[in-house]
Parts: structure tokens; C-alpha cells; sequence
């Protein structure tokens, strides 16, 4: 298993990485490439100073090698074929032209009886330990050599290089406590935020993740705040639901229990009365059998596990069908359907689910309208879609509840109220069904007007 390690300790661990790269790269650059860039001036410098000998007249020689030692680090010895004649700079720091070293002695010897016009020596100065350049260069009748070192040894360059040790070290030194600094000022917003995300999962909903000054630290807080809001909404639904459904459920079962005892010890004795009590059974029964039916259907469609059985039906013939089974509410709580339908709309949908689109509509229509008991159902035909709008007369729903009616059981009066018709879960059976289908739908609504429930299914 790969070891893991907190985020603190993996930011220090780059952050101190990345300085100690920078700060071998500056040694790198100020001392080995100095070095290096060095060894090529001075040979570019000896091979100048050899041709600008060469081209040089008797008498000016003197000041011409006076002005070239002046001006660069090498010296130079003017000699016979067995004394010196003239040195140049030859108190140079290195110069091994002012030594009694044997091998510079042969070479120079070895120059001398050649015979040759210039030639070149690269060697190891032993005095030194450096590398070393000379060139004898044949002039009338006299031999000039010119040395230098390939390697600066000056004491300005020493200086210069150990003062760049030091900054490196007490750069690395402050480039751990900046390390140290910048991982903590990264790391705690967010073990700060990874805290009160522990909080926020065990149902502790009162944290407040507060914003710092890294954008993208706020953009996480801002997230898990909005996260935190819709948990605590979904929790409260949920309780909701649980209250709602718990309701519904005891409801009918309190009323079933209370008529059958009535029967045993009552109603047995007068038929009538027998019957009028087992119809209240039945149809409270009927009310408990649709409230787990709803329950069902709405967890298997936001599962995703029904399949949609597409076919072709007739619209119009299945709005009239669904009308039907009103036939008792009319007769006895005196409701009025206003229909404008045409005679045909052929679609292609899961018939079944559309059916329970619209009775669930139209049981929300009659929970909601008004005191004149009026739902109108209206199909209009479209270029591609039929909208089939069902609009009840009550007092309407306020533009901030809109976004929130499709949810299970939700009002905005917590006290939750015997629906007359349906379960409460009505208008999230709808959604799930129409999503499915990516069919368009919505709502319109006017305070104390009333509310148009819509959607498009196509032809």
C-alpha cells in the first residue's frame, strides 16, 4: 500500500525541494560555468595576444606586452636561448613562469631547439594543481612566452566564490523557515475546511466554512457551503417525508381499526350500517394500497430502474378514460371539468406513465382550486408536441416555492394537511416520469389566482 502523508508535509517537502534545486542550480552557474566560460576567455585572450605579437613592430614591443598583461590575467617572458631578457606581470598569482618548475623549463627548452615559429602547450601547472596554457612564440631573434592559468586563482575570485557558498547555505536556511511558512499559510485553510467537513458529514449543519485570501480555497468553502445548505434542506425534507408518510400511513390504518371495531361490536347487527363501515374499510384500504403503490413507483423511477414501453395511443382517449374515474367526486363533492381537447392527439410514450402524469395532476388540481371546485384540462396542438395544460383556480404558489413543489411532500406551512385526493407525492411522481421521458414541463402561477401545470409530449 502506497504510504500516505498530510498535505502540510507534502507541500514542505516540495517547497524545500524546489529552494535546495534553485540554490544547487546558482552554485552550478556561479561556479562551474564560471569556470568554464573562464577557460575559453583565456584562450580566446592567448590566441589574440599571439597574433597581436606577431604583427607587432621591434620597437614597439615593449609597450604593446605591457599594455596586453595590464589589461588580462597572464604574463609573459621575453628570453634567448638561455636567459631571460624581459618579464611581463611575472609576480602574477600562478604564473608559472616565475618558477623553477622542471617540466615549464623543458618545454620551453623543447620550443627553443625546435625551431618551430609558435606552438601551443596545455599541461597541469604542479604548484598550483591547475590547468595551464603556454605559447612560445619565435620573434627576430629572441622567444617570447606567454602563460596563463585556465583557472581563475585571483584572491578577488576566492572571495567572490566562498561569499556564494555562504549565500547559498543561509539561503537554504531561509528558504526552509519560507517553506515551513508557506505550507502552513497553504495548508491550514484547508485543514480547517477538512475539519469542519467532518462536522458538516456526521449532520452537523451549523458549520460555516469561512473564506480566505486563496481564490481557490474560497471557490472549495463557497461549494461546501452550498453543499452544507442542500443537506440541510434534503434533511429537512426527509423528516418531513418520514412525518408525512407516517401520517398517511396511520391515518387510514387508525380509521380501518376503528370501523372494524365498530362493526364487531356495533354495526354487525344492522346491515346497513355494516356495509357503510366496510365501504369506509375498502376505501381507506384502496388510499393505503396507492400511498405504498406511489411510494414504490417513485423509488424504482429515481433509481432508474423501470425501463419506459414506448408505444402510440390516442391522448385525448386517455384524458377521457382518466375523467372517468371522477365520476363519484362530481356526483358527491359537486367538482366541474372545463375540457378543451380535440377529437385525436396520437403520441408515442409509456402509456401507463403518462396516465399517471395527468391523473396526478389533475388530483393536485382538485386538492388546490378553488371554492368554485372548477379544473380545466386543455390540450393544444403544437409544430412538434401537443401541451397539455391542467389549471386549477386556488390561491396560487409564490415564485420562491415554485423550484420546490416537485419535491416529496413539500409545503411551505410545515403542518402537513390530509390531502383529499392522492398521496403527497403526486408532483414528484410527475417529474420523475417527464425527466425520463425528457419531456418539457413546468408551471405557471398568480397569487390568489390559480396554477397552470404543463407539459410537451411530441407527436
Amino acid at each position: 500500500m502506497k504510504k500516505k502523508s498530510s498535505l502540510q508535509t507534502k507541500a514542505l517537502f516540495y517547497l524545500i525541494t524546489f529552494n535546495i534545486v534553485i540554490l544547487i542550480l546558482l552554485w552550478f552557474c556561479e561556479i562551474s560555468i564560471f569556470d568554464i566560460h573562464y577557460e575559453k576567455a583565456q584562450i580566446g585572450i592567448l590566441n589574440e595576444t599571439v597574433s597581436r605579437v606577431k604583427n607587432t613592430e621591434k620597437e614597439d614591443m615593449d609597450n604593446t606586452l605591457h599594455e596586453i598583461v595590464y589589461n588580462n590575467d597572464i604574463c609573459i617572458a621575453v628570453t634567448d636561448s638561455s636567459n631571460y631578457i624581459a618579464t611581463y606581470n611575472i609576480k602574477m598569482n600562478g604564473c608559472g613562469l616565475s618558477s623553477k618548475n622542471s617540466s615549464i623549463q623543458e618545454m620551453m627548452l623543447s620550443f627553443i631547439d625546435s625551431d618551430e615559429e609558435m606552438k601551443s602547450y596545455e599541461f597541469v601547472n604542479e604548484d598550483k594543481q591547475v590547468q595551464a596554457l603556454l605559447y612560445g612564440v619565435k620573434y627576430d631573434e629572441s622567444y617570447i612566452f606567454i602563460y596563463s592559468n585556465l583557472k581563475d586563482l585571483s584572491s578577488v575570485t576566492q572571495i567572490i566564490k566562498r561569499q556564494i557558498l555562504y549565500i547559498c547555505i543561509i539561503g537554504l536556511f531561509i528558504a526552509i523557515i519560507m517553506s515551513i511558512f508557506l505550507a502552513s499559510k497553504i495548508t491550514d485553510p484547508i485543514t480547517k475546511i477538512t475539519k469542519k467537513a467532518k462536522k458538516l458529514g456526521s449532520g452537523d449543519y451549523s458549520v460555516k466554512f469561512d473564506e480566505s485570501d486563496i481564490t481557490e480555497i474560497d471557490e472549495l468553502a463557497t461549494t461546501l457551503t452550498q453543499a452544507k445548505n442542500e443537506l440541510a434542506k434534503t434533511d429537512e425534507l426527509r423528516r418531513d417525508l418520514m412525518a408525512n408518510v407516517s401520517h398517511d400511513l396511520k391515518t387510514p390504518l387508525t380509521m380501518i381499526k376503528a370501523y372494524a371495531e365498530m362493526i364487531r361490536d356495533i354495526s354487525h347487527k344492522n346491515k346497513e350500517k355494516m356495509n357503510e363501515h366496510l365501504e369506509i374499510i375498502i376505501d381507506e384500504t384502496d388510499r393505503l394500497t396507492l400511498l405504498v403503490n406511489d411510494i414504490l413507483d417513485l423509488s424504482l423511477m429515481q433509481s432508474r430502474e423501470t425501463e419506459l414501453k414506448l408505444e402510440k395511443f390516442d391522448l385525448c382517449e386517455t384524458i377521457h378514460t382518466i375523467l372517468g374515474r371522477y365520476q363519484i367526486i362530481k356526483e358527491t363533492e359537486k367538482y366541474k371539468f372545463e375540457i378543451n381537447i380535440p377529437e385525436k392527439a396520437l403520441v408515442k410514450a409509456d402509456k401507463k406513465k403518462i396516465e399517471q402524469v395527468i391523473y396526478n395532476l389533475i388530483n393536485n388540481a382538485i386538492n388546490y382550486t378553488g371554492d368554485d371546485k372548477i379544473v380545466k384540462i386543455k390540450v393544444t396542438k403544437q409544430l412538434r408536441s401537443f401541451l397539455v395544460e391542467i389549471t386549477d383556480t386556488g390561491k396560487g404558489i409564490k415564485k420562491e416555492e415554485i423550484p420546490y413543489i416537485w419535491d416529496k411532500y413539500y409545503k411551505k406551512e410545515k403542518k402537513h394537511q390530509r390531502n383529499v385526493i392522492s398521496t403527497g407525492l403526486g408532483l414528484s411522481i410527475v417529474k420523475q416520469v417527464l425527466e425520463h421521458h425528457h419531456f418539457e414541463y413546468g408551471v405557471k402561477s398568480t397569487p390568489k389566482k390559480g396554477s397552470t401545470f404543463y407539459f410537451k409530449i411530441k407527436i
